[in-house]
C-alpha cells in the first residue's frame, strides 16, 4: 500500500482522468443475466422468485417462508446489546428529526388576474427498499432509506433483503423493527427488484425502489426504471478533504482510510496547502493501515484511486473539489465555515475538525445516501422529496380566463395547433 503525494498539475490532471473511469464496468454479460431474471419474474412471479432464491441464496428456501414476521424482527431487536440498541434508537431519532425539516406542504396563491395556482404534495403510496445482505450487515441503510419515506407519509414500505443460508442478519432485522417497515421479505438480487417492480403473488408491486446493492441489483433497477421510479445507480464511494496546517494528522489519516476501506474502487483525496503536514498525515495513515484487517481492499483503493494533493492555496483546492464533485467533502480547517459558500458541488459537507464523515454515516442525521462519481453536480442526497410527487393546481374563473384567451390563441396558432386555440376561444365570455 502506498498513497502517493503529488503537486504537479500534470499529475493532478492524470489523477482526475483515472477517477473519471472509476466504476466503469463492462456490464454486457451481467445485463443479459439480469434481463433474463426480470423477464422470468414478470412472467412466472413467485415460481421464478423461489427458483432464483434457491439458486443464489438458500437451497432450502420455500416461498411460503418468504416474509419475516414482526415477532422475529422484535426478537432480534430485544436480543441486541443494550448499548447497541440505544445507539440504533438514537440514530433513528436524529435521522427522523433531520428529515422532518424537509417536509413540504401543499401551497396556493391568487395571482394578479385572479387565477388560483399552486402545488399539491402527495406521498407515494408504496415504496420498496432494498437492503444488501450476505456477510455484511447494513442496519444504517435501513434507517437512511426507510425514515425519509416515513416522514413523507408513505403508507406502505416493502423491504427486501437476501437471506444467505436462510438467515437475515439480526442487526438488519432489528433496524427494520425500529423503523416499522410494513413488510419484510427474505429475497435479494435482481429477482427482488423484479418482484418489487412487477409484483408477485407474495410481494406487492411498488411505485419506487430505493437502496444500494451489487451490480446485479443496480442493473435490475436500471432495467425496471420507467415502470417504477428509482433513486439512482450508485457508483463507488469517495471522500475529499480540504486541509491546511491546522488539520489534525490522525483525524485526516483515519478519515481517508475510513472511506478507502469500503471497496477496491473507493477513492480518498486530500487537498492540503502544507507539504510537511502532508508527510505527517501519510505517516499516520500508514500506522493505522498496519492495524487494519482490510488491507487487501485498502491496498487497491489507496494505490489506484487515492492521492494526497499539495496545492498552493485553499482557493485552488476548492476549484479542484468543485470539479471533482465528491460524495463526501470534509473541511479540515479552523475557518471552515467561511468557505462553505464557495463549495458548489458536493453530496455532503462536513465542516470543521470534529465533523467526521463517519458521524454522517450513522448518527449525524442527514442522509448518507449521496450522489457518487461526480454526480453531485446535478444530484442531491436521498430525502423526503424522493418519496413525494407534486401536482400543479390551476383554477381560473371566467374573468381570469378571458384575460389570457387572446395570448393562448396566438401561441396555439403559431404552433399550428388550431384545436388548442379553439379550446380557449370557446370559453370567451
Amino acid at each position: 500500500m502506498m498513497i502517493e503525494i503529488i503537486n504537479e498539475k500534470k499529475d493532478i490532471d492524470n489523477y482526475f482522468e483515472v477517477l473519471k473511469k472509476r466504476g466503469n464496468v463492462n456490464s454486457g454479460d451481467f445485463s443479459n443475466v439480469v434481463k433474463e431474471i426480470i423477464s422470468d419474474i414478470r412472467e412466472n412471479k413467485d415460481q421464478a422468485l423461489e427458483k432464483y432464491t434457491k439458486k443464489f441464496d438458500d437451497k432450502n428456501f420455500s416461498i411460503k417462508d418468504i416474509e419475516v414476521s414482526k415477532e422475529e424482527q422484535e426478537k432480534a431487536f430485544l436480543n441486541l446489546d443494550e448499548k447497541l440498541k440505544n445507539a440504533l434508537l438514537r440514530s433513528k431519532e436524529r435521522i427522523y428529526s433531520y428529515h422532518s425539516h424537509q417536509k413540504r406542504e401543499t401551497w396556493e396563491y391568487t395571482d394578479s388576474i385572479g387565477a388560483k395556482l399552486g402545488q399539491k404534495i402527495t406521498p407515494l403510496e408504496r415504496v420498496g427498499v432494498y437492503v444488501p445482505g450476505g456477510k455484511a450487515a447494513y442496519p444504517s441503510s435501513v434507517l437512511m432509506n426507510v425514515l425519509p419515506a416515513k416522514v413523507a407519509g408513505v403508507k406502505e414500505i416493502i423491504m427486501v433483503t437476501p437471506a444467505v443460508g436462510g438467515v437475515v442478519n439480526p442487526l438488519v432485522l432489528a433496524a427494520a423493527y425500529v423503523c416499522e417497515v410494513t413488510h419484510l421479505y427474505k429475497v435479494g438480487g435482481a429477482q427482488a427488484i423484479g418482484a418489487l417492480a412487477y409484483g408477485t403473488e407474495s410481494i406487492p408491486k411498488v411505485d419506487k425502489i430505493v437502496g444500494p446493492g451489487n451490480i446485479f441489483v443496480a442493473l435490475a433497477k436500471r432495467e425496471v426504471y420507467g415502470l417504477v421510479g428509482i433513486d439512482s445507480i450508485a457508483g463507488p464511494s469517495e471522500i475529499c478533504i480540504i486541509a491546511d496546517r491546522t488539520a489534525h494528522e490522525k483525524f485526516v489519516a483515519a478519515d481517508l482510510l475510513g472511506q478507502a476501506e469500503h471497496d477496491t474502487q473507493a477513492s480518498s483525496t486530500l487537498f492540503i496547502t502544507d507539504m510537511n503536514k502532508a508527510l505527517k498525515i501519510k505517516e499516520e495513515l500508514i500506522k493505522f493501515y498496519e492495524t487494519s484487517s482490510r488491507k487487501a481492499i485498502l491496498d487497491e483503493s489507496l494505490t489506484n484511486y487515492s492521492k494526497i494533493v499539495v496545492v498552493n492555496t485553499i482557493d485552488e483546492a476548492i476549484e479542484y473539489t468543485n470539479k471533482m464533485a465528491p460524495e463526501h467533502l470534509e473541511l479540515a480547517l479552523d475557518n471552515a465555515r467561511s468557505i462553505v459558500d464557495k463549495i458548489k458541488n458536493a453530496g455532503a459537507i462536513f465542516i470543521g475538525h470534529y465533523a467526521a464523515e463517519a458521524l454522517g454515516d450513522y448518527m449525524a442525521g442527514p442522509n448518507h445516501v449521496l450522489p457518487t462519481v461526480g454526480t453531485a453536480r446535478f444530484f442531491s442526497p436521498l430525502g423526503v422529496d424522493d418519496f413525494i410527487k407534486k401536482s400543479s393546481l390551476i383554477e381560473f374563473d371566467e374573468k381570469s380566463c378571458n384575460l389570457l384567451i387572446d395570448d393562448v390563441d396566438r401561441f396555439a396558432n403559431a404552433e399550428g395547433l388550431e384545436m388548442h386555440a379553439l379550446s380557449a376561444r370557446v370559453r370567451r365570455g
